[in-house]
């Protein structure tokens, strides 16, 4: 009888470790894995910040409206929807995001070292990152997803290139890759 509890009570323990290592680990990339697309559930104020500062004004993040990736190496791209309420109308045609990039990318043959910039879709299928004074650092084409059922303001979603990412803005979309 005292093995029966012993053995029980045993299972128990290993069963609750097991739950509060998995609970513990969850959004963490481990080794195995090479990185991880966040959505905006995953994105928290402590990793994103609710205001950002570009061109010389502060404006509201929309949190909800975010997406990032994830790498091995604790490092991050983010993203988010931005309200240019305040801006001008020559900037909120270009501004209507705020990237934050800790790793080189590399989007569309352009380097973008690592920083904080502005981006938009532009009208045309153009994509444009700025830098914080409103100066184009990147601008490229941008495609069109005629087949996604679902479309959100912005989101980040792996693309079918191993290690590329697609940025997207409703249909709109940027690949981008972390840079070698």
């Amino acid at each position: 009888m005292r093995l029966k509890r012993l053995l029980i009570l045993t299972a128990l323990a290993l069963l609750s470790f097991s739950f509060w290592l998995r609970t513990a680990m969850a959004g963490r990339p481990s080794a195995e894995e090479k990185e991880v697309v966040l959505k905006a559930a995953d994105i928290s104020p402590k990793l994103f910040p609710e205001r950002v500062f570009f061109r010389g004004q502060i404006a509201p993040v929309q949190l909800r409206n975010t997406g990032g990736v994830h790498f091995a190496d604790d490092l991050y791209v983010l993203a988010g929807l931005v309200d240019s309420s305040g801006y001008s109308t020559a900037i909120k045609e270009k501004y209507q995001a705020y990237l934050l990039n800790e790793v080189t990318l590399e989007i569309a043959g352009q380097t973008l070292k690592p920083g904080s910039y502005g981006i938009g879709f532009i009208n045309g299928g153009k994509f444009v990152v700025m830098d914080l004074g409103a100066n184009d650092v990147v601008q490229t084409a941008s495609q069109r997803d005629t087949e996604m059922k679902r479309p959100v303001p912005l989101q980040v979603l792996a693309s079918p290139t191993a290690g590329s990412y697609r940025l997207y803005a409703g249909r709109d979309y940027v690949e981008f890759r972390r840079a070698r």
